[in-house]
């Protein structure tokens, strides 16, 4: 019998972030190991719940959930979006131009499909959240990445953006606060990344599922307002700000000048009537979210959980021996470095298995993030404080290993 071969288009597709260590971590599990994972950014595993009046909303328009609805969503959610991001300074907003999708991982395809021709390219960050580089690749795109390095504060060049533009570039790719890293653009950064999108007439994509998550002052800049009447199509949702992952309700909204992205915007809604329309049901979830108070302030404020999370790693890191960190402005992960001078020959998925291994924690390595010869990983900052110290402790002593294994003695013998 023949074996089937899967699609050649998926030879350069990876999502490590629920990929072999995850199912090295579930074999472990099965066995008896106790394993604490920090390779996702689930809140509802961690014990957080949504608001409950989200909740409520859905029970109570079940008996209006059973017919298909509408293909860019529920016209009520896509109001009370196009009202959010007019509040923000988007500019030529409605309803027409929200489509509401099953999560943001679906819109991102979709995104992409109604823009992309084979061999065009889209410029990703390095380090990316890997879905953009996947859904770039399945849709016959070429990722270009530029760098955002740590000893840059993660923030990127715009002077290196520039540089790789090319003939077949069509769009720029932001993440917003940032995920892996944490950080957050400023206005000025983003002023300057508009100013050679408009130079060089590409769509701006961006990816702002994490924006009201942030620490110690930090603040949000929506892309959108900066971008003004140029074409801008930015991504939210309830997964994250809102603890309802479950619910899979991500929106995109397409703000600027009407007249510049009528056949973008006709390419979109063919796409989604393709699907037929999203989930309804979690759709009633959508007016309560974006017109109630915001719940996700105490969580990130001094003597939140989240707060706390944070600075139980921040303390790891400033205790160890080995790491050092770009302390996150938002979102929910920090993204450590291993110091060169302490292990010079680290290899970042060596580490991570030894870790799963050894002390039964699960981390995502950096290289799952398109950073080559990472020397980073990814931990989720929703575990309980004292959970997270005591990961800090089994990384430690993993690294401690590591070191001595490269010590010139140890070369000798």
């Amino acid at each position: 019998m023949v074996s089937i071969t899967p699609s050649a288009h998926l030879a350069d597709v990876r999502y490590e972030i629920r990929g072999a260590l995850t199912r090295r971590a579930r074999e472990l599990e099965a066995a008896g190991r106790d394993i604490i994972k920090l390779n996702i950014g689930n809140p509802g595993r961690y014990g957080f719940e949504a608001p409950a009046r989200l909740r409520e909303a859905i029970a109570s328009h079940l008996h209006d959930s059973e017919a298909y609805g509408h293909e860019q969503g529920l016209e009520l959610a896509r109001e009370a979006i196009a009202a959010q991001q007019r509040a923000r300074g988007a500019r030529g907003v409605d309803s027409e131009r929200i489509f509401i999708g099953n999560g943001v991982s679906e819109l991102i395809d979709l995104s992409l499909r109604a823009l992309l021709r084979d061999g065009d390219e889209v410029l990703l960050p390095s380090p990316d959240y890997p879905l953009w580089s996947a859904a770039t690749i399945l849709n016959g795109g070429q990722p270009r990445y530029y760098r955002c390095l740590a000893r840059n504060g993660h923030l990127p060049d715009p002077d290196e953006i520039e540089a790789l533009i090319g003939p077949r570039t069509r769009a720029l790719v932001l993440i917003n606060p940032n995920n892996p890293t944490g950080v957050t653009y400023p206005r000025a950064m983003l002023e300057r990344l508009v100013t050679i999108a408009a130079r060089h007439r590409l769509l701006l994509l961006a990816d702002e599922i994490y924006d009201e998550i942030l620490y110690d002052g930090a603040r949000f800049q929506p892309l959108a307002e900066v971008a003004g009447e140029l074409p801008c199509l930015s991504f939210g949702g309830l997964s994250k700000v809102h603890r309802a992952c479950g619910y899979r309700v991500g929106w995109m909204s397409l703000s600027g000048d009407p007249t510049h992205s009528a056949a973008y915007r006709d390419a979109l809604q063919l796409l989604a009537a393709l699907r037929l329309c999203a989930n309804v049901t979690a759709q009633w979830a959508v007016l309560p979210a974006l017109q109630d108070a915001p719940t996700i302030g105490t969580l990130t404020a001094p003597g939140g959980r989240l707060h706390e999370a944070r600075r139980a790693v921040l303390d790891g890191v400033a205790a160890s021996e080995y790491l050092e960190l770009v302390a996150p402005d938002g979102a929910l992960y920090a993204f450590p470095q291993v110091r060169a001078d302490r292990i010079p020959g680290f290899d970042d998925e060596a580490f991570a298995l030894r870790l799963l291994e050894e002390e039964s924690v699960l981390v995502v390595p950096g290289s799952s993030f398109n950073v080559p010869r990472s020397r980073h990983f990814r931990l989720t900052l929703l575990p309980p404080p004292a959970q997270l110290h005591e990961v800090f402790v089994r990384i430690e002593r993993v690294l401690a290993g590591m070191a001595r294994e490269q010590s010139p003695a140890a070369a000798v013998a």
